[in-house]
């Protein structure tokens, strides 16, 4: 890989021809681009003591995009050059058949920067790295004799874009990332529990791995572990469920925000799907999808179509009164696009995606939510889960979680489960803390085999009658 800043008009393709290639590619379309990438990772892994994984990982390439109608014809290649922009062409040329449609207009320009461009990977030697992980790894081992395993991880990215239009218009974009994970198991009389902590965002990796930060991060694994460990089973039944502020919002983003995205909606195969303007959730709940807030996980500049990334109102005190849309999904339903288009990489097709998405607090403080419970679970972590992201059903289990009886919290319990559906689940929403957080930058989403980084969040709050899954007699 070239060193210095990705430069491929300068260092691989000639301008003046790439363009010719595209206008014509695209020529009698309704839109299109060439997106060009070059993406630098890493990842270091240390587990019970040794380094488990140590990887690093370097691509560039282009993706070539003619589209027309709902046909969307897409190339990509490993090698950004002439010829093969010219083999691409013809095959990204097919979706546009003997044309008649008119260009779309250009995404607006913008100035706007919402994280630095300084690479995250050139924060920290690789000795420094390592010795971090080494120093959480010993610093647990020392702080709790019940701790029988440690494995902390360091990831960190640089992804830098270029997206050309075919209106000549150039649109570029660098984009790091950065993340520090620890997890933690716990022994006591043969009984192993573990918890787990992290976070990171579009910055560099020195603040995650200064002490002051990574120390609060192991804690809180060890924290999780203990509850744990002295956790009940939890029972079974339908009853009340509080969610926790923070990352609890990624039961939100699953079984309610792929519904609210432009593409489903626009086959009908969402639940919400028809809906707009009508109540979908309970009064009070506000839920936004904003690309905006700096250095946060799920923050873009612009999307992978070039259009700047938005705050978007989706529902509005119970309302439906927006979707995600890209380009081309907001032009086939007569709406404008939101800044939501985004791809995994040069190699996949952009398609309307979350950035962040959270709800917003309400008026009660976390005390009065919770003391509206009779009988219940106060869920406050996630693991994993399954989703349905048409229907919105949803099974997810919960790694930290509380039983709660007459408004006050009980012993904690392990392998509790959440069942349900976003429908109904959003219009059961009781009760809205004051307390609206977001995670602490970890978050994933999986679509059509593609993968992009989120963020989510919520207030605590107060669901009536969900499933809960238990193993108590």
């Amino acid at each position: 890989m070239a060193d210095g800043a990705f430069r491929p008009f300068e260092t691989h393709l000639d301008e003046a021809a790439a363009l010719r290639i595209l206008r014509e590619t695209t020529a009698g379309a309704e839109d299109g681009e060439l997106f060009l990438e070059r993406r630098r990772s890493e990842s270091l892994v240390f587990d019970d003591g040794r380094v488990r994984t140590a990887s690093y990982d370097a691509s560039e390439g282009f993706g070539l995009r003619a589209v027309k109608g709902e046909v969307a014809g897409y190339a990509h290649a490993t090698e950004i050059s002439e010829p093969a922009l010219a083999r691409a062409a013809a095959t990204a040329r097919l979706a546009v058949g003997d044309g008649g449609g008119v260009m779309a207009p250009p995404p607006p320009g913008t100035n706007r920067r919402l994280y630095a461009d300084a690479d995250p990977m050139a924060d920290a030697s690789f000795g420094v790295k390592i010795e971090t992980l080494r120093e959480i790894d010993a610093f647990l081992r020392d702080l709790d004799p019940r701790v029988v395993q440690v494995t902390a991880s360091v990831a960190a990215s640089h992804q830098e874009v270029v997206i050309l239009r075919p209106e000549g218009g150039l649109v570029s974009d660098i984009r790091p990332m950065a993340r520090l994970n620890v997890s933690v198991i716990v022994e006591k009389a043969g009984r192993r529990e573990s918890g787990s902590a992290g976070g990171g965002g579009r910055y560099g990796l020195s603040g995650l791995i200064a002490s002051g930060h990574w120390m609060g991060v192991a804690r809180e694994a060890l924290r999780v572990a203990l509850v744990n460990l002295e956790a009940e089973a939890a029972p079974a039944g339908v009853m009340d469920v509080a969610l926790g502020p923070g990352w609890p919002g990624i039961l939100l983003h699953e079984a309610i925000g792929h519904g609210l995205e432009g593409d489903f909606n626009r086959k009908k195969s969402s639940v919400f799907s028809e809906m707009m303007g009508k109540r979908i959730a309970a009064p009070g709940v506000t839920v936004l999808d904003d690309g905006t807030i700096p250095d946060r996980r799920g923050s873009i500049t612009v999307d992978d179509e070039g259009t700047p990334s938005g705050k978007n109102v989706l529902i509005e005190d119970g309302v439906l009164v927006g979707y995600m849309q890209d380009r081309q999904n907001a032009r086939l339903m007569g709406v404008q696009p939101t800044g939501n288009g985004r791809r995994e990489s040069h190699a996949h097709i952009p398609m309307p995606r979350m950035t962040n998405t959270y709800m917003l607090g309400g008026d009660a403080t976390p005390d009065e939510v919770r003391a509206e419970m009779k009988d219940g679970i106060w869920a406050v972590g996630f693991g994993g889960g399954q989703v349905d992201i048409t229907s919105g059903k949803f099974v997810f289990s919960c790694t930290e979680a509380y039983r709660v009886r007459n408004g006050v919290v009980g012993a904690p319990v392990k392998g509790a489960t959440l069942i349900g559906d976003g429908a109904t689940a959003l219009q059961h929403i009781r009760a809205i803390g004051n307390d609206m957080a977001l995670d602490p930058g970890m978050g994933n989403c999986g679509k059509a085999g593609q993968w992009v980084p989120v963020g989510v969040g919520q207030p605590t709050l107060l669901i009536g009658g969900l499933t809960v899954g238990g193993s108590a007699a």
